[in-house]
C-alpha cells in the first residue's frame, strides 16, 4: 500500500513534554527506525535497502560521515539512518495534479516537515516570471532555459553555484569543473555553514582540514574528549565505536552545554544486553559548560600541562616532538603563563576542580583523541577555539601516532569528499593549474563568495543566477527573512533535489526544480549500471551502488545532469566532452585520478572492495605543509560573549527526527518532546529569575549591535537542564534569529551557538497555533 502525504499541516497544539532519556538506542533505536520503515516503504523494500545500506557491495547512507569499521555487521546502520533511507526511498510521488492545486503562494505558510512528507519529485517542473504555479517541463527545454541565462550574464560572477554535502565526488568533481569553465570561483557550500572554521584553523595549523585519525584509532585511545557534539543523535554509530573504545580501556570526557542522553549512556541495539542489561556509560566526566567556553577550557588545561613540565621537567611535555615538528611553542608558553583564571570561571561556568580533573586525565593518557562538531566551529572564536584544541595535542605529540589525534566529526555525508573534489571558493592554485591543464582552459584565480557572502551578494542584486547542487539553503543559512528576500531578487533559482523544501517554495523571478536519483537508486546511463564515490570523515573513499529502479524515467543523476548542462551551456568549448563523461562515470574517475592529489589510479582504487584512505600527512609520517612546514603552536586572545542582564545565550540544535534542515517526525524523544517543534530549552534556576514558568509561551527576540530586534513569537518554555545563562531552540526555525553578520572570525561560518536573546511572555497561550516571524 502506498502511504499517502499529510494533506494538513501541523501545529504544536498536542505538544507533549516528558522527562528526557538517559541513555540512546536500545530496543526503541530499532522501533523507530523499522516502524517508519516497513509502514512507508513495506517489508520487501525495507529488507532489500538496508541489508545493502554502508555495506562494501551496497550504497553509503546519506545521513552522516562516520566512518565505517573493516568488519561490517548485518544491520550497519543507526536508527537515524534507517530514517534517512526512508525518507528518500519512500515510494510516495509527487504528482502533476500537485503543482496545480499547490500556488507557490500557499506553499510559503507550510513547515519544512510537510514539505517533505509530500513524496518525491518525479519530473522537472519551471515556474515562469510572474506565475504562481510550477508546470511541468521537458529536460532539454529545462537545459536550454539555464544556458540562456547563463550565457546571458554580464559576468560569470553574477552566477553562484551552491553545493550539498550528499553529492557524490562524481557529480562534485563535474560541478566545479562547470562553474570554473562558465569563468566563476562562487561555489559556496554547506561546509561554509559548518566546518568551515575547522577547516581554516587546521590547514593553517597542521596543514590540512581533516581529520588526523583513522576509523581503528578510537579502539586504540586511551582518552577521547568530546566536544560540542552529540553523538547519539547526530552520529548515533559512533556510539559503538566510543563503546568498544571503553572495552579497550579508553576513558571518555564529554563536554557540552546539554546533558544529551547519548553523552549519558548507550545500549547497542546489536547485541543481547542492549536489550537487557544496563546502559553503557558513555562519558566517565561530563563537564557541563557554558556555551562559547570552551576556548577558556582549553587554554586552562594547557596552562595545567605547563605547569606540570616545570615541577618534573623532561616528563610531561613531548619535547622531541616539539622541538623536531613544531614551532610557536615559545610565545604559546609565555602568554598561557598569563591566563586569568577568573576569565576562566566568568566564560566557562566551570567549577575549577572539574578542570583540574580534566587536565589529570590529560595528562595521564598517552594517547588521546579531540573530536568536535558544531558546538565548537559556529562560535564568533570558533577557528582560535579549534587552533587551541591543535596546541592540547601538540604538547604531548598526541597527532601523528597510532590512538591520538584531531577528529572534526562531519555532519553531512559527502561533505569532505566535495572539498577535495573542488567545491570551495578559494581553491588553491595547484588545483586551479591541474584542472586547467586537464581540461584546456584557465581557470578563474580570484576567489568566489561563500554562503553568507553569497546571500549578501543577492541582496544587493550582484547574483541573477543561484543553483543549488541538493541542499536547502535557505533552511539552513542564517537570518531567514534577510536570505529568503534576496532569492526572490535573482533572475533564476535552479534547485537539484529529490524531495520538496524551503527553497524550492522561495524562488527567484523563474524557477526550475530539476529531479534527482537518490543514492538508494540504480544509476543506469548508456554504457550501463553506474556507481558512485565518496569520502568518509577520516579521509576514506569508496563506492556506492544504488539498489533499488527509480520511481521515474524522469528523474536522473546529479551527475548525469550537470553533464546535460555542461553540453546545453558550452557545446565543444575547451573540447571538454561533456555528454561522455555522463554516460560513463568512468570517464569522469580518470580526470580525477590527474587533477585532485592522492587520488591517482582513482578507478582502480575505487573498485578495491575496501575503497582507498587518502594520503594525510600528519597521520602519515608527521609531515605538517604550513607556511612554516612545522605544526604550528598558536597564540590566540581568549573571548567569550557577554550576555547583559535578564538575557540568555542561544544555541541552535537539531532534535532527534531530523538530519539537517530535513525533518523525519515531530519527536525529539532523547530530550522529552513529542508533537511539537516550537520550544525553548531553558535552565529551570534561569526561568525563576526571569520570572517566567515552565510551559509558559514567550516571544523570543535576538539582540545584535543596534540592528532591530529579529524575533519568533508563540515558543513554549521547556524548562530542561542546560548550562546556567544558556538556552536552545530547534533549527531551521531559530535560524530567523541569527544575523547574517554575526559569523565567526576569518572562517565566516554563522554564529549559531551564541545568540544573546531575550524572552518576553507571549499572548499566546501554550501549545497553540504556530510561530510568526516577524
Amino acid at each position: 500500500m502506498t502511504p499517502q502525504a499529510p494533506k494538513e499541516d501541523f501545529s504544536d497544539a498536542e505538544i507533549e513534554v516528558t522527562e528526557p532519556k538517559r541513555y540512546a538506542a536500545g530496543l526503541g533505536g530499532v522501533f523507530h527506525s523499522m516502524e517508519p520503515a516497513i509502514t512507508q516503504m513495506g517489508l520487501g523494500r525495507t529488507a532489500r535497502l538496508m541489508t545493502k545500506i554502508n555495506h562494501k557491495d551496497g550504497f553509503d547512507c546519506m545521513s552522516c560521515a562516520w566512518p565505517d569499521p573493516d568488519h561490517r555487521k548485518i544491520a550497519e546502520f543507526c536508527e537515524n539512518g534507517g530514517k534517512a533511507v526512508t525518507w528518500e526511498a519512500t515510494p510516495l510521488k509527487i504528482e502533476r495534479s500537485f503543482w496545480r492545486e499547490h500556488s507557490l503562494s500557499s506553499l510559503e505558510d507550510k513547515t519544512e516537515y510537510w514539505l517533505g512528507m509530500q513524496g518525491r519529485l518525479i519530473e522537472p517542473v519551471y515556474k515562469p516570471k510572474g506565475a504562481d504555479h510550477y508546470e511541468p517541463i521537458s529536460w532539454d527545454a529545462a537545459y536550454a532555459k539555464i544556458a540562456e541565462h547563463l550565457n546571458a550574464l554580464d559576468s560569470p560572477d553574477e552566477a553562484a553555484f551552491y553545493t550539498s554535502g550528499r553529492a557524490s565526488n562524481e557529480a562534485a568533481f563535474l560541478y566545479q569543473l562547470f562553474a570554473r569553465v562558465l569563468g566563476t570561483n562562487n561555489l559556496p557550500d554547506c561546509s561554509n555553514m559548518c566546518h568551515e572554521s575547522t577547516g581554516t584553523a587546521m590547514l593553517h595549523t597542521v596543514g590540512i582540514g581533516k581529520s588526523t585519525i583513522r576509523y581503528n584509532d578510537f579502539l586504540e585511545s586511551d582518552l577521547i574528549i568530546i566536544m560540542g557534539q552529540n553523538p547519539g543523535t547526530n552520529h548515533p554509530r559512533m556510539l559503538t565505536a566510543l563503546q568498544e573504545a571503553k572495552e579497550n580501556g579508553a576513558k571518555i570526557v564529554a563536554i557540552n552545554p546539554l546533558p544529551e542522553a547519548g553523552l549519558i549512556g548507550y545500549k547497542d541495539p546489536q547485541r543481547v544486553r542492549g536489550y537487557l542489561g544496563k546502559p553503557t556509560q558513555i562519558a566517565d566526566q561530563f563537564i557541563q559548560i557554558r556555551s562559547g567556553g570552551d576556548m577558556a577550557l582549553l587554554q586552562a588545561v594547557s596552562k595545567r600541562v605547563l605547569e606540570a613540565e616545570a615541577k618534573a621537567p623532561g616528563t610531561v611535555l613531548d619535547h622531541d616532538f616539539i622541538e623536531r615538528h613544531c614551532d610557536g611553542f615559545g610565545a604559546f608558553a609565555e602568554h598561557i603563563a598569563r591566563l586569568d583564571e577568573r576569565e576562566v570561571a566568568r566564560a566557562t561556568g566551570v567549577p575549577e576542580a572539574e578542570i583540574e580533573e580534566l587536565a589529570n586525565r590529560y595528562l595521564g593518557a598517552q594517547k588521546v583523541i579531540v573530536c568536535w562538531a558544531m558546538g565548537i566551529t559556529q562560535h564568533r572564536k570558533g577557528v582560535d577555539t579549534i587552533r587551541e584544541i591543535i596546541n592540547l595535542l601538540l604538547l604531548r605529540g598526541n597527532i601523528g601516532k597510532p590512538g591520538a589525534g584531531a577528529s572534526p566529526i562531519r555532519g553531512h555525508s559527502n561533505v569532505q569528499g566535495d572539498r577535495t573534489m573542488g567545491v570551495w571558493e578559494q581553491m588553491p592554485d595547484s588545483f586551479l593549474d591541474a584542472l586547467g591543464k586537464e581540461f584546456n582552459f584557465e581557470p578563474p584565480r580570484h576567489h568566489g563568495v561563500d554562503a553568507v557572502h553569497g546571500i549578501r551578494a543577492l541582496d544587493e542584486g550582484r547574483i541573477k543566477v543561484w543553483m543549488g547542487l541538493g541542499g536547502n539553503l535557505l533552511g539552513a543559512i542564517s537570518d531567514t527573512n534577510l536570505a529568503e528576500s534576496a532569492m526572490r531578487k535573482t533572475r533564476l533559482s535552479v534547485q537539484l533535489s529529490t524531495k520538496l523544501n524551503r527553497s524550492h517554495v522561495i524562488t527567484g523571478e523563474e524557477a526550475l526544480i530539476l529531479p534527482v536519483l537518490g543514492r538508494t537508486e540504480v544509476d543506469m546511463q548508456e554504457t550501463g549500471p553506474q556507481y558512485v564515490t565518496v569520502e568518509d570523515s577520516v579521509c576514506a573513499v569508496h563506492a556506492s551502488h544504488g539498489q533499488i529502479p527509480p520511481l521515474s524515467d524522469q528523474m536522473r543523476s546529479e551527475t548525469a545532469i550537470i553533464a546535460g548542462l555542461g553540453h546545453a551551456t558550452f557545446g565543444d568549448r575547451h573540447g571538454i566532452d561533456w555528454l561522455g563523461m555522463g554516460r560513463d562515470y568512468d570517464v569522469i574517475r580518470d580526470h580525477i585520478s590527474r587533477v585532485v592529489p592522492g587520488c591517482e589510479n582513482y578507478n582502480e582504487k575505487t573498485r578495491r572492495k575496501d575503497g582507498f584512505v587518502l594520503p594525510n600527512g600528519p597521520r602519515d609520517e608527521r609531515r605538517f605543509d604550513t607556511e612554516t612546514g612545522k605544526a604550528r603552536i598558536t597564540v590566540n586572545e581568549l573571548e567569550h560573549v557577554e550576555c547583559p542582564p535578564g538575557r540568555l545565550l542561544l544555541q541552535t540544535v537539531r532534535s532527534h527526527d531530523q538530519f539537517n534542515t530535513t525533518i523525519y517526525s515531530l519527536n525529539d524523544r532523547y530530550r522529552g518532546i513529542k508533537k511539537g517543534r516550537y520550544v525553548i530549552f531553558v535552565n529551570p534556576d534561569d526561568l525563576a529569575e526571569l520570572g517566567l514558568a515552565d510551559g509558559q509561551t514567550v516571544d523570543i527576540f535576538s539582540e545584535w549591535k543596534d540592528e532591530p530586534d529579529r524575533v519568533l513569537r508563540g515558543f513554549r518554555v521547556v524548562a530542561f537542564p542546560t548550562a546556567r545563562g544558556c538556552a536552545a531552540a530547534y533549527f531551521p526555525e531559530a535560524n530567523v534569529l541569527v544575523p547574517l553578520d554575526s559569523t565567526a572570525l576569518e572562517s565566516n561560518t554563522p554564529v549559531s551557538k551564541a545568540v544573546v536573546i531575550r524572552l518576553e511572555p507571549s499572548r499566546e497561550p501554550a501549545g497553540v497555533g504556530r510561530p510568526a516571524v516577524v
